[in-house]
């Protein structure tokens, strides 16, 4: 691997893991399963990201002829995904999200899968990491930041003790910033890429 792609590899890992967001995420994730026993709750863990791989590979090998066949340029889409990721940052900053009274065995797909783990700013970000970085790149990415989310959920109880509420709240208020950060910087680099483009 040359040294460009490794870059280009950290960059769609780091945007994407940001995104996806499994430790600012712990608290709901206990809260969900906190009616299983730890073989049900692994159980639901595991099935939460193999529907997020799943999804977001999906998305890494089609995001190019999805944008292909309805005749979107990459700076249209890094704008709305930069908008819709701002907006995304937005809500986590200013609200929590609650997810109440939810079956314990249908937990696993959702909403622990999709839309907590894998959400429209996770398949933005996979499908702008797509155009920009490459498919090799992307999607090594995706299977490195499910790789790190799976082990993240399989020592979830210590690290929940470990953070506390407090903390757990302080990781997701800042994640929140750096996908705002991000999104603002996707929508500068569309609305550059457009000047570039009828200049």
């Amino acid at each position: 691997m040359d040294q460009e792609f490794l870059l280009n590899l950290l960059k769609a890992t780091i945007s994407l893991f940001i995104v996806v967001d499994p430790f600012g995420n712990i608290p709901i994730f206990i809260g969900l399963t906190s009616n299983m026993d730890s073989g049900r709750r692994a159980k639901a863990f595991r099935m939460a990201v193999i529907t997020g791989f799943i999804l977001l590979m999906i998305f890494a090998i089609a995001g190019r002829w999805v944008l292909q066949i309805f005749n979107i340029t990459l700076y249209s889409f890094r704008i709305a995904g930069g908008i819709l990721l701002l907006f995304l940052a937005l809500e986590l900053l200013m609200k929590e999200k609650v997810y109440a009274k939810i079956s314990p065995e249908e937990s696993g797909a959702v909403p622990l899968g999709v839309p907590l783990l894998v959400g429209p700013g996770a398949i933005t970000a996979t499908i702008i990491n797509l155009e920009s970085v490459g498919f090799s790149a992307t999607m090594i990415a995706v299977a490195i930041v499910c790789i790190i989310t799976w082990i993240v959920l399989k020592f979830i109880e210590p690290i929940h003790r470990l953070l506390g509420r407090v903390g757990s709240t302080v990781v997701s208020k800042v994640m929140a910033m750096l996908i705002a950060a991000i999104a603002v910087q996707f929508i500068l680099e569309g609305v550059s890429e457009y000047i570039s483009e009828i200049i």
